[in-house]
């Protein structure tokens, strides 16, 4: 039988782990109570949600290693899979904290890589949602889709079919063994880099890892010059904080249309004015930041996993009138997709999943390297229309970007209905630095504002 295998971009966010650099993806939502002030307790979520996993089948398997690690892990289903182990019931009281403690602590690996935290109720009396999966499983995109198992779009929820689920019996070693040697072959072969003549001749599938490695050479290439030491950049802990910022999303169309941008380019460009103001609040010498953006390649018919690809870009730090960022920043996002970076960094991938595990791993710490970028910057669309957790309203949804190793900080915004919501997401000993950055987004996107109107 064919096994959904992790994708060579999946693997990697897998081996990019550590106990200092949890590679989860998440989100912290908050709901409004509904109309009549009452709220669903823990156990009516619980049981909303497991009425619903019929509909995400990956959230019931776990990933299973291969023998002799000859190829990447694949996903089988838990036959110990208990719900229970991911909704939990959090305390209630302050969100911020509950956040920090959720995003702090690593999933454990072994079982399905998920878990959704459960407040019933707020200091502001509003119900608190927390979700976490690892970035194998989802990206940032899919991470909202983790969502659905939650909520629907309108107050009353939808009727969902009875699950009669049961657990696939386990593979055997042999029968891994002989799926991963004919995904191996049968990959390279669909990919046209092994002639008929290579099927022959074994050994000369030897040379695919220099094939590989060319394909890297050509991506960092594309990322340089080289990133600039930073105060973001350097030894880590597991601590997590998350700074959060939230705006009418119609702040950002205004930009956006006033000037002839993306949403995405004003993200980038408010970024560059929050870490502006950081630096200079720090009296931090080094003007350089450059930006890890991804870029979603997603393939309409593939519904798990990561579909992104990656640009390198310096922000313009040194510039201090905000419509010439903001004019900076999409010239060069236009000049980079003109010159198909993404499906550049995409095909790096590809000749990778045809490299040793070894090599593919060690490539990728060299392009998710603080030498290659600062932080990453990611915008992950949402819904654009209400939704509602058993009758209440989702009001924010506050995204999680991972920390890769030597990253201190990164920052997302994902949207829900007519609300942009910021994350930045830090190391707690950078905390105070998140903090002040997501002021200074706020402020970034004020002074745009205030132009549009000149």
């Amino acid at each position: 039988m064919t096994r959904n295998r992790l994708s060579a971009l999946d693997a990697a966010f897998l081996s990019l782990e550590s106990a200092d650099a949890p590679m989860h993806v998440g989100w912290a939502a908050v709901f409004a109570p509904r109309p009549d002030g009452s709220r669903p307790d823990f156990e009516a979520v619980l049981t909303h949600i497991e009425s619903r996993l019929g509909r995400a089948p990956r959230y019931r398997q776990r990933l299973l290693e291969i023998p002799l690690g000859l190829d990447d892990p694949v996903w089988v289903d838990d036959p110990d899979f208990d719900l229970s182990r991911h909704v939990l019931k959090a305390p209630n009281g302050d969100f911020a904290s509950l956040v920090d403690e959720v995003m702090s602590t690593p999933l454990e690996h072994g079982r399905p890589l998920w878990e959704l935290w459960i407040a019933e109720r707020l200091d502001d009396g509003r119900i608190g949602v927390v979700g976490k999966a690892h970035h194998c499983l989802v990206d940032g995109l899919a991470a909202v889709e983790l969502m659905s198992l939650l909520l629907d779009v309108t107050t009353d929820p939808e009727p969902v079919e009875p699950d009669d689920w049961t657990p696939e019996e386990q593979p055997g070693s042999i029968e891994l063994v002989g799926e991963a040697i004919g995904h191996q072959l049968g990959q390279a072969l669909d990919l046209g880099l092994v002639p008929l003549g290579w099927a022959r001749n074994p050994a000369r599938l030897l040379d695919l890892p220099g094939q590989a490695w060319s394909a890297a050479r050509a991506v960092v290439h594309a990322a340089m010059p080289l990133a600039a030491p930073s105060r973001m950049n350097g030894a880590m802990t597991g601590r997590r904080h998350l700074a959060l910022l939230s705006r009418p999303l119609e702040d950002l169309r205004t930009i956006k249309n006033h000037f002839g941008t993306t949403i995405n380019d004003v993200l980038l460009s408010a970024s560059a004015g929050g870490l502006r103001d950081l630096l200079e609040d720090r009296d931090d010498p080094s003007r350089e930041i450059k930006a890890m953006v991804p870029v979603s390649v997603q393939d309409p018919d593939e519904r798990w996993g990561n579909g992104i690809a990656f640009l390198f870009l310096p922000l313009p730090i040194d510039e201090a009138d905000p419509v010439w960022r903001l004019r900076d920043i999409h010239v060069a996002m236009r000049e980079r997709k003109r010159e198909h970076e993404p499906e550049g960094s995409d095909a790096v991938l590809g000749a990778l999943s045809l490299a040793p595990r070894r090599v593919r791993r060690l490539a990728s710490r060299v392009l998710a390297s603080p030498a290659l970028s600062n932080l990453t910057i990611s915008n992950i669309p949402g819904p654009r229309v209400p939704l509602y957790l058993l009758g209440c309203e989702a009001v924010r949804a506050y995204p999680v970007v991972p920390l890769t190793g030597g990253h201190g900080i990164s920052i997302g915004m994902t949207t829900v209905h007519d609300e942009a919501c910021f994350g930045v997401y830090a190391q707690a000993e950078l905390a105070q630095d998140a903090d002040r950055i997501a002021a200074g987004i706020d402020a970034a996107i004020d002074e745009l504002l205030a132009l549009t109107a000149s």
